[in-house]
């Protein structure tokens, strides 16, 4: 074969799965942006219960076109602490099933249509203004290129010299022996740690199989070993993250390792299985689709996977605990939001960010808690004051954060709906910073007041300390809003901001009376009528992050 053949060939190989992979990615974001509702609903369903949190890991999935992704979203939820361990093992159990719908996807008779479907549809996405349906033009022009890509590497596969060549670097590993399910398994392994995307081998496997390079034996063990090779992306995702986050990812690679070693010593009664089941009804003679073998060895290992793991889930959280301990000292979950995976899929990534807004919230009570606490007390902890002021400078940090992330996936291809969450978002987030800001300067009022050694009468520390509770829950039901994600808190909002707005104003008018009466000095004064300033301006803002959530402008 000469020099030019090779190039040519490699480069169709090479052109064919990089159309493939794109189209990947299209029908992904297409379906996302479709299902974007549905999909964060899906989300926030998670619960403790291991079948529910098993199915919403296959649904997911199945929406986004990709197991990384969401092992890399329960990885990232866990690390923020919006999912706790069980929840994301449960999840990430799931999404080895739901990953198994793109060898379904392949099994339809579509090949060369590709190329027309991808024309058609790309047109469409293109021209038309309805967003619905561009997104699922995008969705169809996607499925399109995952068909003509993997027709362009079965095209260059099928060349009799390339086919001769191929058979022979493939027969070293033949399945025809356990030996050689187990090199099959490493190869599978090796390549989709190296191109983060089961996807992609699953593609190559099926485009060899089809092309008759490679039997149906030895396209099932590369399939063992790209179960076991997709743990690398949530394994780089924990790096860095925080121990439960660390714990979802090995459990992971656990799961997939235990489930491909038992599954070997079966392998080629699996395989007789899979082959009675596609044929089952069909003529003994006619050959059995090699795409619809596959697909069906993918899905039934997983199935199997999961049927033998659900029960045992409590015993491998166990497990993973103990290889990962608990750090000396107390972590603070952050957003993962460097991880790219996050940023291609926004219909997940702004539900991630909407946590880290929440998780701002509960800062915000927290410092409630020790302003109160500081304020009443004879003598004021010092260790409890750097906590607060330490809580603003958090809350800085997070602000920066969640504006980051948010900017990053804003930019990209994503739909007006996640659009304007993305905006809501960022609005709140700058709220509850401000929040944090006015809470630090309250106390900064009254530390500079006990400098001065000069101290509120026992009605006015009643009167703030009333107003700093009433206040305190104002917050707190919007922040429960915000966590729930239900914008009619608004209607609450406008009724108890008023009333607090009501509150401050008879505060300040017996005040003025007392000033009046030269029952105070003007330093006195000023300090309590900036009090007074600064939990209303707590009440504007947490109402602005009730209007947000709402969608007020």
């Amino acid at each position: 074969m000469d020099t030019g053949s090779v190039v040519e060939i490699i480069m169709k190989v090479v052109g064919g799965l990089g159309i493939f992979l794109l189209g990947m990615k299209h029908m992904s974001e297409g379906m996302q942006a479709v299902a974007g509702n549905r999909l964060r609903h899906l989300i926030g369903t998670v619960t403790s219960n291991r079948f529910t949190a098993c199915g919403v890991g296959t649904l997911v999935t199945c929406l986004v076109q990709s197991s990384s992704v969401t092992t890399v979203m329960a990885v990232g939820f866990v690390n923020s602490g919006f999912m706790t361990l069980i929840q994301a093992i449960g999840v990430i159990i799931g999404a080895n099933i739901g990953t198994t719908i793109t060898g379904w996807i392949l099994v339809l008779k579509i090949g060369k249509f590709g190329l027309p479907i991808l024309g058609v549809s790309g047109l469409t996405y293109l021209f038309s203004k309805n967003e619905r349906l561009r997104y699922t033009a995008m969705c169809i022009m996607g499925i399109g290129m995952v068909f003509f890509g993997l027709h362009i590497m079965g095209g260059s596969f099928k060349t009799p010299e390339v086919k001769e060549l191929l058979k022979s670097i493939f027969a070293t590993m033949s399945a025809g022996s356990y030996l050689g399910v187990m090199k099959c398994a490493i190869v599978g392994c090796i390549a989709t740690m190296i191109v983060q995307s089961s996807s992609a081998t699953l593609g190559v496997t099926i485009a060899l199989a089809q092309s008759g390079v490679i039997d149906y034996h030895t396209s099932a063990g590369l399939i063992l070993g790209l179960n076991i090779g997709t743990t690398i992306t949530a394994f780089l995702a924990s790096l860095g993250a925080t121990v439960n986050a660390r714990r979802a990812a090995y459990s992971h690679i656990i799961f997939n390792i235990v489930g491909t070693l038992w599954l070997v010593p079966f392998f080629f009664l699996y395989l007789r299985l899979i082959e009675w089941v596609v044929g089952f009804g069909a003529a003994p003679e006619e050959a059995l689709d090699i795409t619809a073998l596959i697909a069906m060895t993918h899905t039934g290992f997983n199935v199997v996977n999961t049927i033998v793991f659900i029960p045992l889930i409590g015993i491998l959280a166990k497990i993973v605990t103990m290889l990962v301990n608990d750090p000396p000292h107390k972590e603070t979950p952050h957003l993962t939001y460097l991880d790219v995976r996050m940023l291609d899929t926004p219909a997940i990534g702004i539900q991630q960010s909407l946590a880290e807004v929440a998780e701002m919230g509960n800062h915000t009570q927290k410092m409630f808690r020790f302003l109160r606490e500081i304020v009443t007390s004879k003598t004021p902890d010092e260790g409890l004051i750097k906590k607060l002021f330490h809580r603003e400078e958090v809350l800085d940090i997070v602000q920066k954060e969640v504006t980051e992330f948010l900017g990053n996936m804003l930019s990209g291809n994503v739909s007006h709906d996640v659009v304007e969450r993305g905006r809501e978002q960022l609005r709140m987030a700058d709220e509850y910073e401000s929040i944090s800001d006015y809470l630090a300067n309250i106390l900064k009022f009254h530390i500079k007041l006990r400098k001065e050694e000069m101290f509120f009468s026992a009605q006015e520390n009643g009167e703030l300390l009333e107003l700093h509770d009433r206040v305190d829950s104002y917050v707190q039901m919007i922040t429960e809003g915000v966590k729930e994600d239900h914008p009619e808190i608004i209607s609450k909002a406008h009724v108890e901001g008023d009333s607090i707005t009501f509150v401050i104003k008879e505060l300040r008018t017996k005040h003025l009376e007392r000033v009046s009466e030269k029952a105070t000095t003007p330093l006195h004064s000023l300090i309590y009528t900036d009090i007074l300033n600064a939990y209303r301006r707590v009440k504007d803002h947490a109402q602005n992050i009730a209007e947000a959530l709402a969608g007020e402008k």
